[in-house]
């Protein structure tokens, strides 16, 4: 199975960490990370913005990802937040096997 590391931002730390939490609860996700302080500089409705925001990381099994969306877009205050996807191509066996039995219902 295909693993993934799903990058989300989120405008507050207690978004992020109900987001993270939630994504963990439901077995969406195996862990999510936190990263408290981004600077995002970024182009919405035709203007330049720039916002402070966290970053979570969250990996999980690719097959996992639309209904990752699909709480994120539940739990989430923008009206368009990032919610994207990279491959994980590579891992320690034990890792990637983590991620596989933490996601499992």
């Amino acid at each position: 199975m295909k693993k993934i590391a799903v990058l989300i931002t989120a405008g507050s730390k207690k978004e992020a960490g109900a987001i993270a939490r939630e994504l963990v609860k439901k077995k969406l996700a195996a862990c999510v990370n936190i990263i408290p302080s981004v600077n995002s500089i970024y182009t919405w409705k035709g203007r330049i913005e720039e916002s402070r925001e966290c970053l979570l990381i969250a990996k999980t099994r690719e097959s996992l990802f639309p209904r990752v969306e699909k709480a994120v877009k539940g739990l989430h205050s923008y009206e368009c937040p990032e919610i994207t996807a990279l491959p994980l191509t590579k891992g320690s066996a034990d890792y990637m096997r983590w991620i596989e039995e933490s996601t499992r219902r």
